[in-house]
């Protein structure tokens, strides 16, 4: 089973950018769908963005549409979360993990097809 680790998190204020690195600790990103969630204090972890293994098909969430952006690097063996025009809702931690059931065309945004969760990196957002 492929696990995952998330870096790039930090501290930043609003109207700047951060790019998130999720890379495998063991196995490889290459032959998975990734997704990106975070969960702020008191929330449940939500759908970010997510990426197919080709990286044609990307989906995010309504709303980070038009400053997140998701790619992967198959020589890398990682996938990324370039997140810019940061807003104070926006920090929470993020986590990467892999599709591992399901259609991902339908299910892309379910938390529950996912496995191979990170530890999470925190992202905070000052105004």
């Amino acid at each position: 089973q492929v696990q995952l680790v998330e870096s790039g998190g930090g501290l930043v204020q609003a109207g700047g950018s951060l790019r998130l690195s999720c890379a495998a600790s063991g196995g490889t990103v290459n032959n998975h769908h990734i997704g990106w969630f975070r969960q702020a204090p008191g929330n449940e972890r939500d759908f970010v963005a997510g990426i197919s293994v080709s990286g044609t098909l990307t989906r995010f969430a309504d709303s980070v549409k038009g400053r997140f952006t998701i790619s992967r690097d198959g020589g890398k063996n990682t996938a990324y979360l370039q997140m810019n025009s940061l807003k104070p809702e926006d920090t929470a931690v993020y986590y990467c993990a892999v599709f591992w059931s399901g259609l991902f065309t339908s299910d892309y945004a379910r938390e529950g097809n996912y496995n191979g969760w990170g530890q999470g990196t925190q992202v905070t957002v000052s105004s």
